[in-house]
C-alpha cells in the first residue's frame, strides 16, 4: 500500500486583515449593488422587481435619480447584485436573496457574496470587441496563474512581467491540448489566436479584477503595475486552501476528470461530496468546469448525470447560462428545469412542480436506471413510491409512452427485484411490450 503525498495547506498571507475587516471591504465594493437591490425591493412592493429590475428601462432612470447614481452605475450595480446573490431570479421577477437580508449582520454571507462576484469577474467587465471567444477563454483559464504570482510577490508587479507569465501559461494550455501553434497553421484554419494579441486581453483581465475589488492598477512612473488588494489576497489564499485540502482528502479527486471525480463522489454522502465538488471546481476555471460537467451529463450513465447537476448546484450563478441552454436537450431538460427552479429560489421539495407529467416520468425512469446500475434492488423497489402517477398501472402506461432509452432495462430490473409476484408479472409484461413495440 502506498501513501499519497500531500501538500500542506497554505497559511493566510502575512498581514491578512481580520475577517471583520475583510467583510467591511467587501461591503464597500458591493455598496452600490446593495443600495440598488434594496431600492428595487421597496420600489416594487412585495419584495419583487421585474427580472431586468432597475438595470434597464424606466426603472433605471428612477433608480438613478433616487440613489444619485448615473444610469450606467445603476445597470452595473444591478448586474453585480445578481452575480453576488443579493437578488435571486424567480421566473419573471427578481427577489431579494438571503444574502441581502443577512448583509448587515453576517460577515460570512458578505464574503461569500463577494467571492461569487470575484469568480464572475469575466462577466462584470465585457471582453474587448472583435476578439475570438477562444482567446477570451484561454485568458480566463490562465488568470489564476497571474493571481498566484501577484500573491507570491506580496507587492506591485509590473504589467510586462504579468504579460510574460500570461503568454507562457497560454502556451502551456495549448500544449496540454496538443494544439499546433497558430503561427504554424494556415491563417484561414488557425483557431488559436496569435500570442501578440494578449496585451489587450491582459488589460481586460486586470481591469475586470480591479472592477470587483481584487486588485489595484497604478500607472507608475515608467510602467503600469498591479497589486492585489487585501480581499484579492485573501481570495487567492482561499482557493489555494481548497485545492490543498482536497489533495489531502480521503477522496482526493482534485486531479481527476469530471467523470472520474463524479464516480468517486458516488460513494460519498451529500456533505463530503459537496466538499469534493468545491475543491475540484476551485482548481479549474468555472467555464471549463461547467462544460466538462455538462459533457458528462450528456453521457449514458444516469447516475453521473444526476451527480453532474449536483456539482453544478455548487457552481451556482456562473453556470446559469449554460444550464439554461440545456433545457432544449430532452435528456437534460428535467435536470436543468429543477436546477433553474432551485437557483431561482424554489424549495427543493417543491421544485418538481416545474416539470410536466411527461418530464417527471422521464426523470423517474432515468433515476431508476441509475439505481439499477449502481444501487441495490431494495432501493429500486422503494423508487416506485416517488412516481407521480400514484398507482403502478398508471406508471407503467406512462413509462411505456415516455420513450426513455433505458425503459426496458429498468422495467426488467424492477420486475426481478419486486417481491410481489403479480406486480412483477405486470412489470415484465410492460417491458416485453416496450421491447416489441406492442401496445
Amino acid at each position: 500500500m502506498t501513501t499519497r503525498r500531500t501538500r500542506p495547506a497554505p497559511r493566510p498571507p502575512e498581514g491578512t486583515p481580520p475577517r471583520a475587516e475583510l467583510a467591511r471591504q467587501a461591503r464597500h465594493v458591493l455598496a452600490d449593488a446593495v443600495r440598488i437591490a434594496r431600492w428595487a425591493a421597496v420600489e416594487h412592493g412585495a419584495d419583487t422587481a421585474p427580472r431586468t429590475g432597475p438595470g434597464a428601462g424606466p426603472a433605471q432612470e428612477r433608480a438613478a435619480a433616487a440613489l444619485d447614481l448615473t444610469p450606467g452605475q445603476v445597470r452595473a450595480g444591478w448586474d453585480r447584485a445578481r452575480l453576488a446573490g443579493l437578488v435571486e431570479l424567480h421566473g419573471d421577477t427578481a427577489r431579494p436573496g438571503w444574502r441581502l437580508h443577512a448583509w448587515d449582520r453576517d460577515d460570512s454571507a458578505v464574503l461569500r457574496g463577494w467571492v461569487a462576484l470575484f469568480d464572475a469577474w469575466s462577466l462584470v467587465h465585457p471582453a474587448p470587441e472583435g476578439v475570438a471567444p477562444s482567446a477570451v477563454a484561454e485568458v480566463v483559464e490562465a488568470v489564476p496563474q497571474v493571481l498566484s504570482l501577484l500573491q507570491l510577490s506580496q507587492g506591485p508587479v509590473l504589467v510586462p512581467a504579468l504579460l510574460d507569465l500570461l503568454g507562457q501559461r497560454v502556451e502551456e494550455l495549448r500544449e496540454e491540448r496538443c494544439e499546433v501553434p497558430a503561427t504554424e497553421q494556415p491563417p484561414e484554419t488557425a483557431d488559436a489566436p496569435a500570442l501578440d494579441g494578449l496585451p489587450a486581453l491582459l488589460d481586460w483581465a486586470l481591469e475586470g479584477l480591479a472592477a470587483v475589488g481584487a486588485l489595484t492598477l497604478d500607472p507608475g512612473a515608467d510602467e503600469r503595475h498591479a497589486t492585489l488588494t487585501p480581499l484579492g489576497n485573501w481570495a487567492v489564499w482561499v482557493k489555494l486552501e481548497q485545492i490543498c485540502v482536497a489533495a489531502q482528502s480521503p477522496a482526493g479527486n482534485i486531479e481527476q476528470s469530471a467523470e472520474d471525480m463524479l464516480r468517486g463522489c458516488a460513494r460519498l454522502t451529500p456533505g463530503p461530496a459537496r466538499d469534493e465538488y468545491r475543491a475540484w471546481l476551485a482548481a479549474r476555471t468555472l467555464s471549463s468546469a461547467v462544460s466538462e460537467l455538462l459533457a458528462v451529463a450528456r453521457g449514458e450513465d444516469a447516475l453521473l448525470r444526476g451527480l453532474a447537476f449536483e456539482a453544478l448546484r455548487v457552481v451556482g450563478a456562473p453556470a446559469e447560462a449554460e444550464v439554461r441552454a440545456t433545457v432544449a436537450e430532452p435528456s437534460l431538460r428535467p435536470y436543468a428545469l429543477l436546477w433553474l427552479a432551485e437557483y431561482e429560489g424554489a424549495d427543493p421539495d417543491e421544485a418538481q412542480e416545474v416539470l410536466t407529467r411527461e418530464e417527471a416520468t422521464w426523470l423517474w425512469v432515468d433515476t431508476a436506471a441509475a439505481v439499477a446500475d449502481h444501487g441495490e434492488s431494495e432501493l429500486l423497489v422503494r423508487h416506485l413510491d416517488s412516481a407521480v402517477q400514484g398507482t403502478v398501472p398508471a406508471l407503467l402506461d406512462e413509462v411505456r409512452a415516455v420513450g426513455h432509452p433505458r425503459t426496458v432495462q429498468v422495467l426488467v430490473a424492477l420486475a426481478a427485484a419486486h417481491p410481489d409476484p403479480a406486480l412483477a408479472k405486470a412489470v415484465r409484461r410492460a417491458a416485453f411490450q416496450v421491447h416489441t413495440g406492442g401496445a
